[in-house]
């Protein structure tokens, strides 16, 4: 597996970081950010991901094409979707996110950063406004649980993505909103917006349209991370629907397409592939898509992402099993 020659490439640096995990430590390389001011209780459960601050470079004010336009993105490929009233809806491909992981936008006003996390399948979109203020981020290399560690380029905080809470230095305890958005293939997006925008391609130096971390979400356990596995003997890396504090396994949805339950509507629908899986990510095995609904019909922030990382976050959070 290929994923194997990149944990391989970053064992060493993890290795040497994560034995001297402490505030004192980081502070050489993060000078301007207040550890004093932390909810991180155990330093040892920060690591190097392998990547330097900004090694993974987040994109800034992306530029977009009409959808119709675009001829490189496969039919089955994920994409971010973000739908604001009144404004095009625009997709963001995970063929991108997968090596940028972070994509600071506006739109209709609205300041927004599209986030995935590939290692827990976390794709979650925040409002990047806090108290009146409009944050960027960035990628800090660092990872806790296996989650990516984002940073605030105003005040050096650091933000734990799967929660969109800051965890370090003066946002310590700040939750961003999350909004509305969620994952579908291209196909989808395209055929249901002929008139839709996708973000175009970055131009950075990097593979887009493949996968390095082939056969990762088959593994049976999560890169760099030693906490408790799920419990109800759900694998690790299989996936949940996150709506709040609660987890509804996807294989329910695979076998139930439309649930009802806790006021909230999910469905699922075939047709999208696992960024995941194969070294081309549009021949991934098909994961589908998920929608999440209110009573009223509205869609609801949501997270689909890796039962280890639900656990690891949400240890007190319900389990939605079969009754």
């Amino acid at each position: 597996m290929r994923i194997k020659s990149f944990i391989a490439a970053m064992a060493l640096p993890c290795l040497a970081t994560g034995a001297f995990a402490s505030p004192e430590f980081w502070k050489n390389e993060w000078p301007d950010t207040d550890f004093e001011t932390t909810s991180v209780e155990n330093w040892v459960e920060i690591l190097s991901g392998g990547p330097p601050k900004d090694g993974i470079p987040a994109i800034d004010g992306p530029n977009f094409i009409a959808a119709a336009d675009e001829t490189r993105i496969g039919d089955r490929e994920p994409v971010i979707t973000v739908e604001v009233e009144g404004e095009i809806p625009r997709a963001y491909p995970i063929r991108y996110l997968t090596w940028h992981e972070i994509v600071n936008d506006e739109i209709g006003g609205i300041p927004v950063a599209v986030t995935f996390c590939p290692l827990c399948n976390s794709g979650i979109t925040f409002d990047r406004r806090v108290d009146g203020k409009v944050l960027s981020f960035g990628v800090s290399g660092k990872l806790r649980s296996s989650d990516m560690i984002m940073y605030d380029r105003e005040t050096q905080s650091w933000w734990q993505q799967a929660l969109g809470e800051g965890i370090v230095g003066e946002m310590t305890g700040v939750e961003l909103t999350a909004l509305p958005t969620w994952m579908e293939s291209w196909a989808e997006f395209r055929e249901r917006n002929p008139g839709g925008a996708v973000m175009d391609q970055p131009g950075w130096p990097r593979p887009y349209g493949s996968n390095p971390y082939t056969s990762y979400d088959s593994s049976r356990k999560p890169f760099l991370y030693s906490g408790e596995m799920p419990p109800h003997d759900i694998p690790a890396l299989a996936r949940v629907v996150r709506v709040g504090d609660r987890a509804w396994p996807v294989e329910r949805l695979r076998e139930t397409p439309e649930l009802t339950e806790e006021g909230v509507t999910l469905t699922w629908a075939s047709g999208q592939a696992s960024a995941l899986d194969t070294a081309e990510i549009n021949a991934g095995r098909d994961v589908g898509t998920i929608r999440v609904r209110d009573a009223e019909g509205r869609d609801l922030p949501h997270d689909v992402m890796f039962a280890f990382a639900f656990h690891a976050f949400w240890p007190d959070g319900e389990w939605m099993i079969a009754r």
